[in-house]
């Protein structure tokens, strides 16, 4: 799959240290940004490879808890982007994301504004957030094409304008990528400009728990872990993730992963590794030109007789045919995983 039109293959100069550079200023125009905390320990973090390096930033504002950013580069190989930017938990500002792994054949690409509360159960969260933002997605709906079969446990923290394709790896089709991350990351910080702090400290509690929530999935489920591993080791990598890449994780909250996420639990009491379980799969865009979820017309069930059960039990929930729409098809309850045949074929495939 392809998008963008021709161009020829990106040379070995192709970086996307380019995306940080420019995101960065962008940033300072707006906001004071000062070192965060995790910078110097991961400023300077070395690999086990000659011919790879890794540059990893990170920084805080006044509205803005964390900002970071890893790029991997591999030369004549593989590059990848981790870019996100977190809100203090006094604002509910959407998650910014966007993740990027471009090897010699393909590049696949996650961009979105990770919503922090569910669009689907909070259709007020959607309408502040979400609404004004649906051109963005038609926009480049066409130059950045659907990128296939993705199952719920990736959508879960995807909110309606997401980006996730994959593409030849052009410079023409980079360049379309460009645009895209610049548009939609000046459109977080006009969020971030126009946001207005909350007072309620159950709301600030509420907005801390549900970026932490956020950032218990991504530590555990992170696919970009072995590769981390194979880089620069099992403890660097380990402290990588839970440190800098969801540094929050072991400070906004104490839940642990099986109290946000029980279906994950195994018999023993550990955590299920697994990132292919039951759930839907959808092969188109699940959601309409407003931004409301409606699944598609191909999906197919990986375990339809959990949605039988789960219904038997629930009840129709709206009436009859509703079910289906209001219950087995939400994101959020859906715990499916990416299609386990493309991560064994690329070892960092971005996800939510």
């Amino acid at each position: 799959m392809s998008g963008g039109g021709g161009g020829g293959g990106l040379g070995a100069g192709f970086s996307y240290q380019k995306f940080v550079h420019v995101a960065l200023e962008q940033t300072r125009l707006r906001t004071a940004l000062a070192p965060h905390p995790s910078q110097e320990k991961f400023k300077f973090i070395k690999t086990n490879e000659d011919n790879t390096v890794l540059n990893a930033l990170s920084f805080s504002a006044p509205k803005i808890r964390l900002l970071r950013s890893l790029a991997i580069e591999q030369k004549n190989s593989v590059q990848v982007l981790d870019f996100a930017a977190f809100s203090e938990p006094e604002y509910d500002l959407p998650i910014f994301c966007a993740n990027a792994f471009t090897s010699p054949a393909r590049s696949i690409v996650v961009l979105d504004l990770n919503p922090l509360y569910d669009t689907t159960e909070h259709e007020d969260y959607r309408e502040k957030y979400y609404r004004n933002l649906m051109p963005h997605i038609h926009k480049y709906s066409e130059l950045l094409p659907w990128g296939g079969k993705i199952t719920g446990e990736s959508l879960r923290f995807f909110s309606p304008i997401v980006i996730w394709t994959i593409l030849e790896p052009t410079e023409a089709n980079h360049q379309v990528l460009y645009s895209a991350f610049m548009d939609y990351y000046k459109v977080w910080l006009e969020l971030m400009d126009e946001a207005v702090q909350e007072i309620s400290v159950e709301k600030i509690d509420r907005n801390r728990e549900a970026q932490h929530k956020y950032l218990t999935w991504r530590a555990e489920k992170d696919p970009g872990y072995p590769l981390l591993k194979k880089l620069i080791g099992e403890c660097a990598a380990k402290d990588l993730v839970r440190e800098f890449l969801f540094e929050g994780v072991d400070s906004l909250g104490t839940k642990p992963f099986l109290q946000y996420f029980p279906e994950y639990a195994q018999k023993d009491g550990t955590v299920n590794k697994k990132r292919s379980m039951i759930g839907k799969s959808f092969e188109s865009r699940p959601w309409d030109a407003h931004g409301r979820f409606i699944g598609d017309a191909t999906t197919s069930d990986l375990a339809a007789t959990a949605f039988v059960g789960k219904r038997d039990r629930d009840g129709p929930r709206g009436g009859k045919g509703n079910w289906c729409s209001r219950l087995s098809c939400r994101p959020n309850r859906l715990t499916a995983a990416m299609d386990a045949q493309r991560h064994r074929l690329l070892p960092w495939t971005p996800s939510a």
